[in-house]
């Protein structure tokens, strides 16, 4: 298994995104870092959902277990979002959650367009 100095976890506002964050963990260097981030549209009221927002917080808790630390942007385009936190932060390593969902998957397919030139490898977990 290969090792990575800086790693991203994206989370969506779900509690079964744990399983990222831990698969993320082992891949992580001992001396690492890890991020979890969740990016949230502008028009995604998070606080008045409390189904959600126990999630986001339930995910905060598990990203502190894990010595990560979790961060939540606002903005409607994600995929340049996470591009940009990615390249602030040098990451090496993506994780995202596999999806069949036709949506995102052209998500996915544009986060790896705009990361074309950066040494950051994307892998999704799956379900």
């Amino acid at each position: 298994m290969n090792l990575y100095k800086n790693i991203l976890v994206c989370v969506t506002k779900q509690k079964n995104c744990e399983r990222l964050i831990e698969a993320a963990s082992k891949h992580c260097l001992e001396q690492g870092n890890l991020h979890v981030l969740h990016v949230a549209k502008n028009s995604w009221n998070i606080l008045d959902n409390s189904s959600e927002s126990e999630a986001l917080e339930y995910l905060f808790k598990i990203s502190k277990s894990y010595g990560a630390e979790m961060t939540m942007l606002r903005n409607d385009n994600i995929s340049e979002t996470i591009a940009g936190f990615a390249k602030q932060q040098e990451i090496d390593l993506i994780v995202l959650g596999e999806s069949s969902n036709e949506h995102e998957n052209k998500f996915l397919k544009q986060l790896r367009f705009i990361l074309k030139d950066k040494p950051i490898k994307i892998i999704e977990i799956k379900h």
